[in-house]
């Protein structure tokens, strides 16, 4: 989910399943920070995960959930997302917050315009958004026909 949807980690901690419209297929995305919060669909697999989750977990109003029912700690988050760093033998330490750069990345790289990551994002101001389409590898792609 984090970087599905480019959360950051107070935003993930803070998913409530209210924010899960299952009919739709969407997830609203509260943005931290001042951010601008945005409607984002949800795929195939996210569904059939988050359904599992609320089954086995059902009794916390928040998706992500400690032993006593309420919201993930940050350093609970980060954590975890360090552990997989360890785990896929990474050489780096890794962060949660890598995982929302690279959402940025992966979506200049594949050629979305600055304004559509922007808003996916949240940012309110472009310039946070500019830095992933300035090492994009395809921005260039395109320009002449030949």
């Amino acid at each position: 989910m984090i970087y599905r949807h480019g959360l950051r980690v107070a935003e993930v901690a803070s998913l409530r399943w209210e924010q899960i419209d299952w009919n739709g297929g969407t997830i609203y995305v509260k943005r931290v920070k001042k951010g601008t919060p945005s409607t984002h669909p949800l795929y195939s697999g996210e569904i059939r995960s988050l359904r599992k989750l609320q089954r086995d977990y059902p009794a916390s109003p928040y998706i992500f959930q400690s032993s006593r029912r309420g919201p993930l700690a940050y350093d609970t988050i980060a954590g975890i997302v360090e552990r997989a760093g360890e785990l896929a033998g990474l050489h780096l330490r890794v962060h949660a917050h890598m995982l929302r750069h690279g959402t940025g990345y992966y979506l200049a790289n594949r050629g979305i315009d600055t304004r559509t990551i922007q808003s996916y994002l949240g940012h309110k101001n472009i310039q946070h958004t500019v830095r992933y389409t300035e090492l994009a590898s395809t921005k260039f792609q395109g320009l002449w026909d030949d």
